[in-house]
């Protein structure tokens, strides 16, 4: 028979021209059918078009760290903006183009003396406009109940060892109400810009199981 180049697939394409991965061609989860349905309900019955639930999506996809680290650059090199932001986090971030929408952030500062760390023991709350998604370990119960009761042992474990002067406290975040970690500026960036300096602070480093290294 003469070969026809429509009867399959290009080897590694998918019937939509889009690379092939064998990963996502196992049958739909139970969440994902239900995500379909509530998709195509929300379009039939016009509540929102396919281009609004794909720019929302899109929004989402847009938050990660990376915003939350510009924040800190701009509070390390401007200090009427850190001034702003430990009094109002949410105004201060909204004046930067990362707003929280309807949360209140509360913004707490690292010192030679204090240091902070954040945890939800209820759930996982978290402000993912500027953080992105919690990583897992952030939602287990481990991390949720053990940061509270022993918090020295559990930063530790991130490999984070802080002096027995230090102290270390604990915040508890809420439905309504999120914490963003200051962190303190590491020792020899006093020539760095902006830009250089959001590259050194990383999303734990803003929960604060971690602190910013050149």
């Amino acid at each position: 028979m003469p070969h026809d180049h429509h009867d399959h697939d290009h080897e590694g394409m998918s019937p939509s021209g889009h690379p092939y991965r064998p990963d996502q061609d196992a049958p739909l989860t139970r969440f994902q059918k239900m995500e379909i349905a509530v998709r195509e309900l929300l379009v039939e019955k016009g509540v929102a078009t396919e281009a609004e639930i794909a720019d929302q999506v899109a929004r989402m996809d847009a938050r990660t760290p990376a915003r939350g680290a510009a924040v800190i650059a701009r509070a390390w090199t401007d200090p009427a903006f850190k001034a702003r932001l430990l009094e109002d986090g949410s105004a201060a971030c909204t004046e930067m183009g990362a707003p929280v929408d309807a949360l209140r952030l509360i913004v707490v500062e690292n010192t030679p003396e204090v240091h902070n760390v954040i945890v939800c023991t209820l759930c996982s709350c978290y402000p993912r406009n500027l953080l992105g998604l919690p990583p897992d370990w952030y939602k287990q119960r481990a991390y949720r109940s053990r940061t509270v009761i022993e918090p020295r042992k559990v930063l530790s474990e991130f490999g984070l060892d802080l002096p027995e002067d230090v102290t270390v406290q604990v915040h508890d975040s809420t439905a309504d109400m999120r914490y963003l970690v200051l962190p303190m500026r590491p020792e020899g960036t006093e020539g760095m810009d902006e830009a250089a300096l959001a590259a050194l602070v990383s999303r734990d480093a803003m929960i604060g199981v971690a602190v910013p290294k050149v």
